[in-house]
């Protein structure tokens, strides 16, 4: 389980650290030099890093034939790289894997829950989180490339659904509605600068 005051630190604050632990959980990995390498649904075997430097190696060998994913959160290695020399260390790092893919991961969320029509019924967010992890792991949803398909342009704030826990670190008496509901005129291109921030409040781990 992730360090709360590292999720704090390095993860998008528009999840709440209950989701940061439950997609990590779900989607990625406890090994920060973690490189998963994919061709078609095969998986491949590579040499396991043990260093920073060996992990970008493997990328690199990979880059641009096989889909690669990379760190704590699996990132997509290969998104907005045109060749392996582009590749930047942060990518390996744990803080910054956390932002960059908790960044991704709330944007594939947004374009999950704007499907289903932006709902606010409890019983149906366990599901849109279910096909948000899918989403991720897939990098597709209802046959749209997410990671590089545009930042839904509006959202609407998430209801804490029905047998997944709210986040119990919430100080009584906070008010964190004040936030819940900002939205920028303007989609996020760029998946590590969107700008949209939604309340996912409570869509932690399964008890």
């Amino acid at each position: 389980m992730l360090d709360a005051a590292f999720i704090q630190q390095c993860a998008d604050p528009s999840l709440k650290p209950a989701i940061v632990e439950h997609f990590v959980a779900k989607a990625g990995s406890q090994d920060p030099l973690a490189v998963t390498v994919r061709s078609g649904n095969r998986l491949v075997l590579v040499p396991k890093p043990t260093t920073p430097e060996e992990a970008l190696a493997v990328i690199r060998d990979n880059l641009g034939r096989n889909t690669v994913r990379v760190g704590i959160t699996q990132y997509p290695a290969g998104l907005g790289i045109v060749e392996a020399g582009q590749l930047e260390p942060e990518m390996v790092k744990p803080c910054e894997n956390i932002r960059m893919g908790t960044a991704l991961f709330a944007k594939v969320f947004r374009i999950v829950m704007k499907w289903y029509g932006n709902p606010t019924a409890k019983e149906v967010m366990p599901q849109v989180m279910e096909d948000a992890l899918i989403a991720w792991q897939t990098g597709y949803f209802e046959g749209v490339a997410v990671f590089r398909a545009e930042d839904p342009s509006e959202a609407k704030p998430l209801q804490p659904p029905q047998g997944i826990p709210d986040d119990r670190n919430e100080p009584a008496g906070s008010e964190k509605n004040s936030s819940e509901s900002e939205v920028s005129a303007e989609p996020a291109s760029d998946p590590n600068k969107a700008s949209i921030r939604i309340d996912l409040t409570g869509i932690g781990g399964r008890p």
